[in-house]
């Protein structure tokens, strides 16, 4: 279906897309795969086609390589309603590919080709400002902040949609072998964190911030920050908490045989930003927010049972099913 403008706020997702490379077997090297499938990537992607797929309104803002691979991509955002209105496509560079390697577990680890790659090389000049303009949420995360062009960019388009009233949303989305250091990664991610409404991050993510090996309420609120309204804090299948200026809490996770764990945190972030895009005061009732966050965590949970983020995302009629 191309991309429908159903009445609901829009979300603008914003950063990379690429193509993952996902080994035919479980359990071993990139070295002893036999053979790889290619699947559709990148978590401000992912969290794009996981509002659509719940039936909410989203746009992709970001850049590909002008080849077979970055059409692919751009047929899959459209195929999946999600408006490719904010897309560029550069001549000279390719897109992004990303080896992935599945331990038994369904964990993963990757090998990036970026050399640099299309979604590096978004300019400032290049952004669609009035689809930015009318975001309901922006939501990004922290690989666009690695390189120029693209850091300017991210920089810019954050700026216009924090002033037209956008709720902005990130989830730093840690790819440690992406950075020039460990040291680079904390500095750059922190550099725009009190800007977010609200940010999500993995208990990984905690620990590697904060530099504690505590996942507790104390090493989570040393993160916040004044502007912020929501912190969420996921902890794979043990649920997830959550921070607000007035309460916090936890949620538990719904228990499945997790296959590949690719896409579940986007799963998760793009069902919350669908249920939160028309009333953002759910942040500040606890009720309805915990409400919410169950209904994202069974997102997150439904997506690691199939392989692959895009194919596995739900619903709305299967995360019923689950929750029921």
């Amino acid at each position: 279906m191309a991309a429908t403008k159903n009445n609901n706020g829009l979300i603008v997702s914003f950063g990379e897309m690429l193509i993952d490379f996902v080994p035919t077997v479980s359990g071993v090297s990139l070295a002893e795969a036999p053979g790889f499938l290619k699947a559709a990537g990148g978590a401000p992607a992912n969290v794009a086609i996981a509002v659509t797929r719940l039936g909410g309104n989203a746009a992709f803002v970001g850049k590909l390589g002008d080849d077979e691979f970055g059409h692919m991509l751009a047929g899959i955002l459209k195929d999946n309603g999600v408006s490719a209105d904010g897309v560029n496509f550069d001549k000279g560079a390719r897109t992004a590919l990303a080896f992935v390697t599945l331990r038994a577990d369904g964990e993963r680890e990757f090998m990036f080709y970026r050399n640099p790659s299309a979604d590096m090389l978004l300019t400032p000049d290049e952004l669609n400002l009035e689809l930015i303009r009318s975001a309901k949420v922006f939501h990004y995360g922290s690989i666009s902040l690695i390189v120029e062009p693209c850091r300017s960019a991210h920089l810019k388009a954050m700026e216009v949609a924090k002033d037209a009233g956008a709720l902005l949303s990130y989830d730093p989305n840690l790819r440690l072998p992406l950075w020039p250091s460990a040291d680079e990664a904390r500095k750059q991610i922190m550099s725009i964190w009190d800007k977010a409404d609200v940010i999500k991050v993995s208990d990984v993510e905690l620990e590697f911030l904060t530099g504690s090996n505590k996942i507790d309420d104390e090493s989570a609120m040393s993160l916040w920050h004044d502007n912020l309204k929501l912190l969420l804090v996921t902890l794979g299948e043990k649920g997830c908490r959550y921070y607000t200026k007035n309460f916090r809490g936890a949620v538990d996770a719904y228990h499945v045989k997790a296959v590949d764990t690719t896409g579940a945190g986007d799963s998760f972030v793009g069902a919350l930003l669908c249920k939160i895009v028309d009333d953002h005061s759910i942040i500040e009732d606890e009720g309805r927010l915990k409400e919410v966050l169950k209904y994202a965590c069974a997102c997150g949970a439904i997506t690691t049972t199939k392989k692959g983020a895009i194919p596995a995302l739900p619903t709305h009629s299967q995360v019923l099913t689950i929750l029921n």
